[in-house]
């Protein structure tokens, strides 16, 4: 396979997670490699691997149609642009949409979220279901990948819950599995450096689904400090948010996570990671374990 390969958002986690498993997993030529960023000057590193770094402002088409060429299989990694009120993260996504149909891409690859149809509770849902949609729209073959919820975005709320003996949430008996970023990215690297032409979804899990109460107990479990787990309705847990700190506008997007957990649109559990990726997914305890220092803080 000679396809030339390009990755968005290089500088970001996931990007840079997806950029180590193209060139050390599965051993992809550097010179096969764009990277696109807006800061060039952060992925000094990949240049030096013989990566091609290329500059792309998901706001200016034209700049994302001149970074584009060239790349046969393209990975939009969504922007981290949560703007409920104006929509800016499904424009910049209809921009890389449409300069990918400019540029030729033969393939087009997305990182999106699980179940983001219109009924999800999910405040930001909307940028991923309409990409979707413009996606399909375009013509051109796509992979979509919905990612489910990292392992990591627990470091998010532990820390407080352990320290506090106290865990607030509303998402009543609703079921996570979260997964690795890294087995995300192993998997996501393999959909791109793959010669899949067809269009397909997957959806990309841990490998179990937990209760925010087995959550707890299996912290309690790895770090010997007990956490009650509060149940609150959407509305006091909003409140409760902007009380501890919250920013006003974002403490609701938090809230619709416990909404959508609660009402069941985010405990699949798929094996897409082993099947793309050939690995199995790290499971939570692994992940609790690991972190055990840094969530006890």
């Amino acid at each position: 396979m000679t396809e030339t390969l390009l990755v968005t958002g290089a500088s970001g986690q996931l990007g840079r997670a997806v950029i180590r498993h193209l060139l050390d997993t599965l051993k992809v030529a550097p010179a096969r490699i764009i990277a696109t960023t807006r800061n060039p000057e952060n992925l000094t590193d990949l240049a030096a691997h013989g990566v091609a770094i290329r500059t792309a402002d998901f706001d200016d088409t034209a700049s994302l149609a001149s970074a584009f060429k060239g790349a046969d299989r393209v990975l939009i990694i969504s922007t981290g642009e949560i703007d409920i009120v104006h929509g800016k993260r499904l424009k910049q996504h209809r921009n890389a949409v449409t300069a990918a149909r400019q540029a030729g891409v033969s393939h087009l690859l997305y990182t999106s979220m699980p179940n983001p149809e219109p009924v999800s509770p999910v405040l930001f849902a909307g940028d991923h279901y309409g990409t979707e949609q413009a996606i399909k729209e375009s013509g051109i073959p796509y992979t979509i990948f919905r990612n489910g919820w990292y392992q990591e975005n627990l470091f998010m709320s532990l820390p407080h819950a352990i320290a506090s003996g106290h865990w607030y949430t509303s998402a009543a008996d609703g079921r996570i599995a979260h997964g690795a970023r890294d087995d995300m990215a192993a998997a996501i690297a393999a959909g791109l450096a793959s010669d899949a032409t067809e269009s397909t979804t997957y959806t990309l899990t841990g490998p179990q689904a937990y209760t925010v109460a087995e959550i707890a107990a299996l912290v309690t479990e790895v770090t010997g400090k007990p956490i009650e787990v509060v149940q609150l309705t959407d509305e006091a847990l909003t409140e409760g948010l902007k009380a501890a700190g919250i920013p006003e506008g974002f403490a609701p997007i938090i809230v619709s996570f416990d909404t959508n957990t609660r009402s069941g649109r985010i405990g699949m559990v798929t094996d897409a990671i082993e099947t793309l990726s050939g690995r199995k997914p790290r499971s939570l305890e692994q992940f609790l374990k690991a972190n055990k220092a840094a969530l006890a803080g």
